[in-house]
């Protein structure tokens, strides 16, 4: 246990030295693990989990999803997106917010990013706000944590890695991750209702669209629903596994991006050098966490906090609900994919002891992320419209995103408290 508390310490002093978590998470991976068994035994650790994880088939999943949602970020489907959501929505106060979310809702069912669905957001949605005369905390508030929707609702690379690391099934995650998703988005619309009653200037309403425009926006997402039931239906039907699926949908959104003349030699780099630049982040975080978990299941952190809590006889779901509001917290110091894969070797084996689903606590685990990608000061949406709205100062992006919080807070407590909500979807499947 004590092994276990320095190298936690040792990982959070570096990062204050502000040495990037994956490399701190690995240096005191290998080191901790080379001062416990030897140094061979850490060099053969180490490379282990760089082998497995470059090598893995199911990990392929990660970069074919990555490269899917680039190709269709190009291909300009998040405007047809936009513009169907605007067309029912958009004659409400607040209806370009509200046509924000839905459209990141619908963009995260093929894209699987939160960054990547915020920045694409940000250049559809924020001009045409300032031209209607949005207030700015509320328009970067929106996206922001409409960008969030894009790893609950499925596909999502969080859920891919979270499924891999713990072994759970990834077809039932992104089964569960349906209806939250959906929770998530009515609740985020519920607070720009809130917003623009109190301040009606801060979202005025927009011009109703007539029937006809209405069923032409329609028309236009056919390559939207196209890819949604191709790659989620095969998934969810058993026709394909998640990593063919992956490969199903990059293919499908690069004919797609290519039949709208959408792509150039210049731009088919751009896309796969963005994806390759994504994946490496994410794989090498991946290893790093995969040598810290060697590190810490070589302690007896693990068996000593599950007898301490089986000691301390408190409620189960008191339980979880601590871990929760310990996720939260860090969150806000944290970068969070690492933050998750930090505490799994940790948190993981205490709930499956406590006879929770993994598949519910996966879901829980989402959450946890939504909020730390948009929660101050360090919430990377918050830090990617900052760099893209140049116009806009990051306390505005700040002032925006507090009540989003709140209403994730919210969807974290509900999913916590009704389990079905997360488990309904996934029970139907095999």
């Amino acid at each position: 246990m004590t092994e276990a508390l320095i190298g936690f310490a040792a990982v959070f002093a570096l990062a204050l030295l502000r040495v990037p978590l994956a490399f701190a998470m690995g240096a005191v991976g290998y080191v901790g693990l080379g001062l416990m068994r030897g140094w061979l035994p850490a060099a053969g650790n180490a490379a282990e989990a760089i082998y497995e994880t470059g090598f893995a088939y199911t990990l392929s999943v990660v970069p074919l999803f990555i490269l899917m949602g680039n190709f269709v970020a190009r291909a300009g489907l998040a405007h047809e997106l936009f513009r169907l959501a605007y067309s029912f929505v958009g004659h409400v106060r607040g209806g370009l917010a509200h046509a924000t979310i839905l459209a990141c809702a619908g963009f995260g069912a093929i894209c699987g990013s939160s960054i990547a669905t915020a920045a694409t957001m940000s250049k559809v949605a924020y001009p045409s706000m300032k031209r209607l005369g949005y207030a700015d905390y509320l328009s970067t508030g929106v996206i922001a944590a409409g960008g969030t929707l894009g790893i609950m609702i499925p596909p999502s690379t969080i859920m891919v890695i979270y499924g891999i690391v713990t072994e759970t099934h990834i077809g039932k995650l992104f089964a569960a991750g349906v209806l939250p998703g959906l929770m998530c988005a009515l609740l985020m619309m519920a607070g720009v209702a809130w917003i623009t009653w109190r301040d009606p200037r801060a979202g005025p309403a927009g011009e109703r669209s007539s029937w006809s425009q209405r069923l032409k926006a329609l028309r236009d997402i056919w390559g939207v629903a196209l890819l949604v039931v191709l790659v989620l239906g095969g998934i969810y039907g058993g026709v394909f596994t998640a990593t063919e699926g992956a490969g199903i949908g990059a293919s499908g959104a690069f004919f797609f991006a290519l039949a709208r003349r959408a792509l150039s030699w210049r731009m088919l780099l751009e896309v796969l050098v963005e994806s390759a630049r994504t994946t490496a982040m994410l794989f090498t975080i991946l290893i790093a966490a995969m040598l810290f978990s060697g590190f810490i299941n070589f302690t007896t952190m693990p068996g000593d906090l599950k007898q301490w809590i089986t000691h301390m006889g408190l409620p189960p779901l008191a339980i979880i609900g601590a871990m929760m509001v310990i996720y939260v917290l860090l969150g806000t110091i944290m970068e969070e994919l690492s933050m998750v894969l930090l505490t799994i070797p940790v948190f993981f084996p205490i709930v499956t002891q406590l006879g929770f689903d993994p598949v519910w606590f996966g879901v829980l685990i989402v959450l946890i992320v939504q909020i730390g990608l948009i929660s101050p000061p360090v919430g990377m949406n918050l830090f990617v419209l900052n760099s893209l709205l140049k116009d806009v100062t990051l306390g505005q992006i700040f002032r925006g995103v507090w009540l989003f919080v709140a209403m994730l807070v919210v969807a974290l407590a509900i999913v916590l408290e009704i389990q079905p909500l997360a488990l309904w979807l996934p029970s139907f499947m095999r």
